[in-house]
């Protein structure tokens, strides 16, 4: 390969490549063979790009109309080459491909790296950046290069050492030539017999022939070069479907869920999809689109139509192949379209219908799926999938205070108490957070259950269910809503303790005497002060007022700088813990001024903490604690 090494232009990678191109090129990886299945793949996209733009522009395939992947190998320069007829790369595109990693999510991919060589080889296929694969078999890549529709090449050139360069170069017609320098330790790689076993084991489903070229003659096909979505289920083996799934997905891990099937009827299509088994590193970047291609009678349109796959369902990969839409579609059309609309309903009730099946035929597996994608499934419910809304609530998985496993809102339902007639939650940043809370207290002393809603999705989807699930509302235990009166405790003592219940009356003026002194004492610092059954350790506790925002949400909020203020909340007393009965006594006693005042703000502040929350007046609050702890000794 020539190339005016004049003009050339040698640039350094990009951190993050130069960081993967470290690991790459010193691993001993078991399957470094798959380097092979990257570069085919690639050149398959490549194919299927000109394909499609030759639709509206012929002359952009013309004098080579037949699409192929050619393999050539010279053993005594000790190169493999790969060769497409493909779109092609300009300079740019040479740039932006092979020097940087052009990818939502690169910042969350790094970190990912661990510096063990063998394991983050193997996130590589997953992230997506399967062209510097080629470097755990090669000294020296080589990319020659001409896009369609353009006179000028340009070679790429790197040892994956730090820097790669560019240059003008000379190539007869469009697509692109990679051609490895195979390391000493990759002489397999130059065997025809090991490179036809590789590509029927990775890339038999790629839709154009993979040809094995010596000289100038024609070569053997070594794939079936068939679109395996085309296929009777009946002739795809697992591993057909696995390696297609890592070609269609760009991905390593296997797939948790395939879904094949060919609709038929008033509109046709074939779908084959995949739900991964790991959770995509970009997952929730704000750039990211859902991974399914969207092809028109085996012809590739495009991997980004908008509304052929809801935004709560972009973690599934694959392929729809529709007969019913013309081949000339632009994607300005598509996103109107009433046929995509009418694909994407069936699709998405499809996938959901696997999902529940998957769910109620083994808790297990789907505790793993949910635990990658219940937060983006979940999106759904308040985003744009409200006519799934049924078979959504269906879906949905929560911990909660009494089960040691995932459980769902019908099973929640199964296990109500007797009077409970609201479905409780609290709404925390996390599992231990929402286990810690001082208002699950009088909840776990009744035995009621409460959900643990720990995905900030949460916050919004909750509100919309207006109707509630299966008749019964969803309330927050942190709200002043969530009352308990109605439902027995789980331990309740014998009708003749009359005088118990005499105590207990003749301590409610006593009660409501310190409710009122405290109020006084505290002033606007809180909405409003009251008693409680919702505790039975804590002394105190805050709650949002019934109309009033929801604690977890209102702190959401104020750490993303969406709120300046807080809102004023309601602080509840624990009649029954003996730090309130001893103040209320202090009170019917005639205690009054700095003791009530200071003991009125410690329960404040005591209630933030319990909250983690900070103490406003932090000087304040150490010289009343100091005072009542100087009197205590």
């Amino acid at each position: 390969m020539t190339a005016d090494t004049r003009s050339a232009d040698t640039r350094s990678f990009q951190a993050e490549v130069s960081k993967l191109l470290k690991i790459v090129a010193n691993a001993l990886y078991s399957e470094r063979e798959v380097f092979l299945r990257e570069l085919i793949s690639n050149a398959a996209d490549a194919c299927d790009k000109l394909r499609f733009l030759a639709l509206s522009a012929p002359d952009l395939s013309a004098g080579d109309p037949a699409f192929s992947i050619r393999l050539s190998v010279d053993k005594e320069a000790r190169t493999l080459t790969i060769a497409d007829n493909g779109v092609g790369m300009s300079e740019a595109d040479l740039h932006d491909n092979l020097g940087t990693i052009a990818r939502s999510g690169t910042a969350a991919f790094v970190e990912e790296l661990s510096g063990d060589s063998k394991k983050d080889v193997g996130l590589i296929g997953q992230f997506g950046v399967g062209f510097y694969s080629a470097f755990m078999v090669a000294d020296k890549v080589e990319v020659l290069t001409r896009r369609a529709g353009e006179a000028q090449a340009h070679l790429w050139t790197s040892d994956g050492l730090g820097e790669y360069t560019v240059a003008p170069a000379e190539k007869a017609s469009r697509g692109t030539v990679i051609t490895l320098y195979l390391k000493e330790d990759a002489g397999e790689f130059l065997e025809r017999s090991r490179l036809q076993q590789i590509v029927r084991t990775y890339s038999d489903h790629i839709p154009f022939p993979v040809v094995f070229a010596e000289g100038e003659a024609d070569g053997e096909t070594l794939n079936k070069a068939s679109a395996l979505w085309t296929r009777s289920k009946s002739d795809i083996s697992d591993d057909d479907y696995r390696e297609f799934y890592h070609h269609v997905g760009h991905a390593a891990d296997e797939p948790w869920l395939t879904v094949h099937w060919k609709a038929e009827g008033r509109i046709e299509y074939h779908a084959l999809l995949f739900v991964p088994s790991q959770r995509p590193f970009d997952l929730f970047h704000p750039e990211r689109r859902h991974h399914v291609k969207l092809y028109v009678k085996r012809v590739f349109i495009t991997d980004d139509a908008e509304g052929l796959v809801p935004s709560w369902l972009r973690f599934v990969k694959g392929v729809i192949d529709c007969e019913d839409l013309p081949l000339n579609i632009s994607r300005e059309m598509l996103q109107k379209n009433p046929v995509v609309a009418s694909v994407s309903q069936a699709v998405t009730k499809r996938i959901l219908g696997e999902l529940k099946k998957k769910a109620e035929g083994d808790a297990e597996t789907y505790a793993t799926f949910w635990n990658n994608f219940g937060a983006v499934l979940k999106e759904g419910l308040y985003g744009d999938g409200l006519e799934h809304r049924e078979a959504l609530l269906s879906l949905v998985r929560f911990r909660s205070s009494t089960q040691d496993r995932l459980t769902s809102l019908a099973d929640y339902v199964a296990r109500m108490k007797d009077g409970q007639e609201a479905i409780f939650y609290i709404a925390a940043e996390n599992e231990e957070a929402a286990a810690a809370s001082p208002q699950l207290e009088g909840f776990r002393k009744k035995g009621v259950e409460v959900l643990y809603l720990t995905d900030p999705i949460d916050e919004f989807w909750v509100p919309m269910l207006f109707e509630g699930f299966e008749g019964k509302p969803l309330k927050s235990i942190t709200r002043g809503g969530a009352d308990l009166k109605s439902i027995a405790d789980a331990e309740t003592p014998a009708d003749g303790d009359k005088e118990g219940k005499d105590d207990a009356a003749a301590d409610q003026g006593a009660v409501a005497a310190l409710v009122a002194s405290v109020k006084l004492a505290l002033g606007d610092a809180v909405k409003d002060v009251r008693t409680t059954d919702r505790l039975a350790d804590s002394p105190v506790c805050l709650v949002a007022d019934e109309g009033d925002m929801d604690m977890n949400l209102e702190r959401m909020l104020r750490q993303h700088k969406q709120l300046d203020q807080a809102a004023k909340r309601v602080l509840e007393l624990n009649p029954d813990h003996p730090l309130i009965r001893t103040l209320a006594d202090r009170v019917k006693g005639g205690a009054s001024g700095p003791t009530v005042d200071d003991a009125a703000h410690l329960l404040l502040d005591q209630a933030r903490i319990l909250e983690g929350e900070p103490v406003p007046d932090a000087k304040a609050f150490t010289r009343r604690l100091s005072a009542v702890m100087t009197k205590a000794m």
